[in-house]
């Protein structure tokens, strides 16, 4: 069994609309460096051009 991962050690990056950091989620495993937004919100957001 794989040894689990400490949350602290998991990848971040910033939300290209709030700037907030955002953690590595398992379901982003395969598309990790496609992710660009931390939140449905966030990307609803910029595809509307809102501001935060």
């Amino acid at each position: 069994m794989a040894r689990m991962r400490k949350k602290a050690d998991l990848p971040t990056k910033l939300c290209a609309h709030c700037a907030k950091p955002f953690t590595w989620r398992k379901k982003w495993e395969r598309v990790w460096e496609e992710v660009r937004y931390c939140s449905d919100r966030c990307r609803a957001e910029a595809k509307r051009g809102k501001a935060s």
